[in-house]
């Protein structure tokens, strides 16, 4: 239902006030949004995930903390979607159940293994936003003035998902079973839903 309830804020906010733009500036513009409202909402499954297993021990303030931050990051992803026109990628839908697996799995490990899944996740986005602020800044001689809000948004982002790793990190994260199988597997998948949400 919180999936669905997302969706549909999404699509009814729309703004008459449009911008022209380049078709570069354009693809630019829709790559990026689509990709990161739908990173915003696999963050917040993956949270919802580690908490329905890890809900009643020590770790779940932690947890809670970092997906309240999670949650206002989608709802800002979900007033610029329609903002700027941009249509949501349409694998939205595996992404809500492969997020959730994806905690809920990791925490069902134990929370060392919950917090490996937080590093190695915060990693590959904190990447993913530094290539979109760098790709942002270069559109154009005026790309850093033509994007500053949307450059803004994205640094805070980038800030806080990094403030999430050293959390994951200060908490035994490097302890998990398996710790850098784990983690290169999980950069390794964010790195291949990041491709394919950014094209479909």
């Amino acid at each position: 239902m919180a999936f669905l309830h997302t969706v549909y804020i999404c699509r009814r906010h729309l703004s008459a006030d449009m911008r022209r733009l380049t078709p570069k500036t354009r693809a630019l513009l829709d790559r990026i949004l689509r990709v990161d409202h739908a990173g915003e909402l696999g963050a917040v499954r993956i949270y919802e995930g580690q908490l329905a297993v890890l809900g009643r021990t020590k770790t779940a303030p932690l947890i809670e903390e970092m997906l309240e931050q999670e949650k206002k990051h989608l709802s800002k992803m979900c007033e610029l979607i329609p903002q700027n026109r941009v249509r949501p990628t349409v694998l939205s839908p595996v992404w809500n159940v492969a997020g959730f697996l994806l905690g809920a799995s990791s925490a069902l490990m134990g929370k060392e293994a919950a917090m490996a899944c937080t590093v190695a996740v915060e990693t590959a986005i904190g990447e993913h936003y530094d290539n979109q602020l760098r790709a942002l800044m270069a559109d154009g001689k005026d790309g850093l003035e033509k994007h500053r809000e949307l450059i803004e948004i994205i640094s805070k982002f980038r800030d806080e998902e990094l403030e999430h790793l050293d959390q994951g990190l200060a908490h035994d994260a490097e302890q998990a079973p398996l710790y850098s199988v784990m983690s290169e597997a999980i950069k390794s998948g964010c790195k291949c839903a990041i491709w394919l949400s950014e094209r479909i």
